[in-house]
């Protein structure tokens, strides 16, 4: 896939999804479609659509972000964060380098992760 421009990116998302995706944006807690979203599927980059959370790994962590457990092999790499006065690990598309949030090694499963992400950063296809 050819790298989009800045340009690019601003003509095809909206937005909210650009300040997210491209920015670095975060949501306000508890306002984003899939965070209390409990549907069979998977969902995907609301950029470039690539299949990146099953919906088998979601749970409530009561944090105010869609969370998973666990990421699709290969599908989302991490980069430290230092912004905000705070050390993270941001997690973002490894196909268009789109920002979805951070991980946290607090999770309630056997993973120990708790992928929290943006609702705007994903898109869902229901399970056929």
């Amino acid at each position: 896939m050819p790298m989009k421009t800045d340009k690019d990116w601003k003509n095809i998302l909206e937005p909210e999804v650009y300040r997210i995706l491209r920015e670095k944006g975060t949501e306000r807690a508890f306002t984003g479609l899939f965070d209390r979203h409990f549907e069979a599927g998977t969902y995907v980059c609301a950029g470039c659509e690539e299949t990146l959370f099953h919906s088998d790994s979601k749970f409530d962590s009561h944090c105010g972000w869609p969370a998973f457990d666990d990421a699709n092999e290969g599908k989302v790499k991490q980069e430290k964060d230092t912004t905000s006065g705070m050390i993270r690990v941001e997690i973002l598309c490894a196909k268009c380098d789109g920002h979805l949030g951070h991980v946290f090694t607090d999770g309630p499963t056997k993973t120990g992760l708790r992928y929290c992400v943006n609702s705007l950063a994903l898109k869902f296809k229901n399970k056929p």
